[in-house]
């Protein structure tokens, strides 16, 4: 049995037969090639879904009949992930996986040891590949709710972020507190406000910003006894909290 597709159309159409058209429709007419009854759902990205079938197929575009509508709430605690830049495609494979994880939101940062710098239009276009990996894995995951990809921000923005958290954490490999052991470490559980985590990049958090972090009030922590790539150690910690908040109960 497959899995129902997901298209993204902002707004969600109110009437009960709509046109999807645009790359969406050609999508879904000339690559999934979706037949007149198949099921569809369609989503704003922003909590809003409707439940579709094909009503009728024509070259790049589809007409499809609202069988139901949902809106998914905003989950809480809302977690955001503050992402290092990284070289090559590595920041991609982050964002795609954060998003299949069910994250809320990523924050690029170019940390002192980032190789890479997002500077005028590279860094517009960097970004805007971040923003198109989230977009295509949210519906890869059949995502209602997607996250948000926000502006980089610098270290005394990430600063000021980790110090209105409900819960601010730092992933370090020195780091003597355990991230699956916070739950009995912060009360209440899950904490109030949203869960804010910081990723170094490849070389590492620099020994200052970590002072910065944790005079904001953020916790370092550590997954296990390996140290992961910066590609993989957001996705790997989002995976606990997903899990230990109740998250992923549902």
């Amino acid at each position: 049995m497959t899995t129902t597709p997901v298209f993204h159309l902002a707004p969600v159409p109110a009437a009960d037969v709509f046109t999807l058209d645009g790359p969406e429709g050609r999508h879904a007419a000339t690559v999934r090639r979706l037949r007149v009854g198949e099921r569809l759902d369609v989503t704003d990205g922003a909590g809003g879904l409707a439940h579709c079938e094909v009503a009728a197929v024509r070259r790049d575009e589809l007409d499809c009949r609202v069988l139901g509508r949902a809106r998914v709430p905003e989950p809480t605690p809302r977690i955001v992930v503050v992402q290092a830049l990284a070289k090559g495609d590595r920041g991609e494979l982050a964002v795609e996986m954060l998003t299949e994880a069910g994250v809320d939101e990523i924050v690029p940062w170019p940390a002192a040891r980032s190789v890479v710098r997002w500077e005028g239009e590279r860094g517009a276009r960097a970004r805007a590949r971040w923003v198109a990996t989230a977009a295509e894995a949210a519906k890869q995951s059949r995502r209602a709710r997607w996250p948000a990809v926000a502006e980089p921000a610098r270290t005394a923005a990430v600063r000021d972020r980790l110090a209105t958290a409900g819960l601010a954490l730092v992933l370090h490999e020195t780091a003597t507190v355990a991230l699956a052991a916070l739950p009995g470490r912060h009360e209440p559980w899950p904490p109030g406000g949203e869960i804010v985590l910081v990723v170094g990049p490849e070389g590492g958090i620099a020994d200052e910003e970590l002072a910065v972090f944790e005079k904001a009030g953020a916790t370092a922590v550590r997954l296990g006894p390996t140290v992961l790539r910066t590609s993989t150690a957001g996705v790997a910690a989002a995976a606990v909290l997903l899990a230990v908040t109740g998250r992923w109960d549902g």
